[in-house]
């Protein structure tokens, strides 16, 4: 694939990419990402990581195909193994849950303090992502959400710097929803949150049949809390 175009996901993770900064891309599949920013002149070099043998194969075939293996390793490896600390400005993870995301960057926290930006575009669980920023002093600077191909993506970019300043005294909700997604709240957040609430209301009928114990009461109230959480944004 010729990687002059993006798909709209990559190009928007690739638009928090700053310039210059050498990126280390983690579960990097084809390596499209790096390639489209060595290519553009955006950043100077680049580690596509994979842990699995069939993408590391792939990106491989893909850095040869584009003419960038001096500028481009491809490694195969577990999350931040593949990285040294101070060989990345930036990190990026795309395409993964939230829990593994913050799981990767948990397990490589020696590879991450040498770093000046963070770019993490979680699947499912981007609450998982924020409430890691803000244990480890991480200021989230910008999001973004999406819609491509009927899938709805957020992206989250970070920097060293005030974990809390992008958040109100509302903290259980700004993590769920994302501070700057709730101030934006755009046509893609607001058919995110109504299907999500959707199905916590049927998790929530489902659960109202079960028993009383205490995990099935604390389910519940979870639950409702969520949903009316997700009531008030949706009504503003």
């Amino acid at each position: 694939m010729n990687t002059e175009k993006l798909s709209v996901r990559l190009e928007t993770v690739a638009n928090h990419i700053p310039e210059g900064y050498t990126l280390a891309d983690i579960g990097s599949d084809h390596a499209y990402l790096p390639c489209h920013l060595v290519k553009k002149g955006a950043v100077p070099a680049a580690i596509a990581g994979e842990v699995a043998e069939g993408p590391y194969q792939s990106a491989l075939k893909q850095v040869q195909y584009e003419g960038l293996t001096d500028k481009i390793k491809v490694r195969k490896g577990d999350g931040l193994e593949v990285v040294e600390p101070g060989e990345a400005d930036c990190i990026s993870i795309a395409g993964m849950g939230g829990a593994l995301i913050a799981s990767i960057l948990e397990n490589g926290k020696a590879k991450v303090a040498g770093v000046k930006k963070l770019v993490l575009q979680p699947n499912i669980g981007s609450s998982a992502v924020r409430s890691w920023l803000i244990d480890n002093g991480w200021e989230l600077v910008a999001e973004e959400i999406i819609k491509e191909d009927g899938k709805i993506y957020e992206i989250l970019a970070a920097e060293k710097g005030s974990p809390l300043s992008a958040y109100s005294d509302r903290m259980k909700r700004d993590i769920l929803f994302g501070p700057f997604l709730l101030k934006d709240r755009n046509p893609v957040f607001l058919e995110k949150w109504q299907s999500e609430k959707a199905n916590w209301e049927r998790i929530l009928k489902s659960l109202e049949s079960a028993g009383k114990n205490d995990e099935t009461v604390q389910k519940r109230n979870e639950l409702s809390e969520k949903i009316q959480m997700a009531e008030e944004i949706l009504q503003q």
